[in-house]
């Protein structure tokens, strides 16, 4: 059983991508491709091609990529992992889109969440795991 989540105004297909510290809210709706990230055309906010990869190739692997417009609101980390959050919210709201999706999804790896998070600071360390330089004298 697949979690299926719609706006209830609008209809939207919703998902929500999570990665590192990254938390991407995505909505899908009927449409010709458009990809917004932050209110800004993904060309403008993911600058680098392998982040823009990321997050179209989720729409490629299904074929919808000139079928639906992806509205993502996306919060927390750096770029890749933001790109991962929004690949994964990607790839959820398209199975509330369309369920017949989700075994080509799952197949593909898109529907794994990233468990790999930062490892907390541990105390009388200068990292997680850096301890300090041993002097002998």
């Amino acid at each position: 059983m697949v979690a299926v989540k719609k706006d209830k105004i609008n209809g939207d297909a919703l998902g929500t991508g999570r990665r590192k510290s990254s938390v991407a809210r995505v909505r899908v709706r009927p449409g010709n491709g458009k990809i917004t990230v932050n209110r800004k055309p993904i060309e403008e906010y993911f600058v680098n091609d392998q982040h823009r990869r990321a997050v179209t190739e989720t729409l490629d692997a299904v074929e919808h990529s000139d079928k639906v417009d992806v509205l993502v609101r996306v919060a927390g980390g750096g770029m890749t992992g933001q790109s991962g959050a929004v690949r994964m919210g990607v790839a959820r709201a398209l199975v509330s889109f369309n369920e017949e999706l989700h075994d080509q999804l799952r197949e593909g790896g898109f529907l794994t969440r990233d468990s790999r998070m930062k490892e907390r600071k541990k105390p009388g360390l200068r990292g997680a795991r850096r301890a300090t330089q041993f002097s002998k004298r």
